[in-house]
């Protein structure tokens, strides 16, 4: 049965993926609040596909604060990174670098206002990058960042990527870590049915220490890889 539901779920959902990116760059010319509604019916569509026919459930546990922050989420498939423009409405997404050549996609990703990472770029690139951030954060957007720097299989815990602590020093925004379990049901050609839960951990202030901070966030991403449990609403809502 997963099987047949994979089967279903790549056409359906990549094949209007792809109007969807016609009409993002389409809307480019009429400003950035048609772009970003083009961006959410995708984000909308995305979650359709995900319960109708893979057949996964979304929950959310805690709520996310709404007011500019570092969101710090956990990344196991590119379910969560498909998911983001859903889950907070107009976010500002740090992303690699090599996601902006994609054609139609990475000139509409520019405009809509996600960040590149150039990771070998050196200082200069880190401060063009950080000048954008706080562009976005005067926008009174939400500004998204995956610290592992890479997708991590379920289970696995691995050190945070160095540029995280610089970027959360230089921006001087309280931090929102965010679990996600997505590896076992999303990542892979098969999808399998089931619950993907966000858990939303307690907002970090800003200004603490490297390893201080590291440290919580790393504990707190990782919160639904074992039976440790972090601080949210005791009445989860459905994602």
């Amino acid at each position: 049965m997963a099987y047949l539901r994979s089967l279903g779920f790549y056409p359906v959902f990549y094949g209007f993926s792809a109007v969807l990116v016609i009409a993002s760059v389409l809307a480019i010319p009429f400003g950035r609040e048609q772009l970003r509604k083009v961006v959410a019916l995708w984000g909308r569509w995305h979650l359709w596909c995900v319960r109708r026919i893979a057949g996964i459930e979304v929950i959310q546990e805690g709520v996310i604060p709404d007011e500019p922050v570092l969101i710090a989420v956990k990344h196991e498939s590119f379910f969560e990174a498909i998911d983001m423009p859903r889950l907070f409405g107009f976010p500002t997404v740090f992303a690699k670098r090599e996601l902006f050549w994609i054609p139609g996609w990475g000139m509409s990703a520019r405009i809509y206002g996600l960040i590149p990472v150039a990771r070998d770029g050196g200082a200069r690139a880190l401060r063009a990058m950080i000048a954008t951030a706080r562009g976005r954060i005067n926008e009174g957007r939400p500004l998204v960042i995956f610290p592992e720097g890479t997708r991590v299989a379920h289970g696995e815990e691995v050190p945070l990527q160095s540029g995280f602590a610089g970027i959360y020093k230089l921006l001087r925004l309280p931090v929102v870590p965010i679990a996600v379990n997505s590896g076992p049901l999303y990542q892979g050609l098969i999808k399998r049915p089931g619950t993907i839960t966000y858990r939303v951990g307690e907002t970090i202030p800003a200004g603490l220490p490297r390893d201080e901070i590291e440290r919580r966030v790393h504990r707190a991403i990782n919160a639904l890889n074992t039976s440790e449990s972090i601080p949210a609403d005791p009445h989860p809502a459905s994602a």
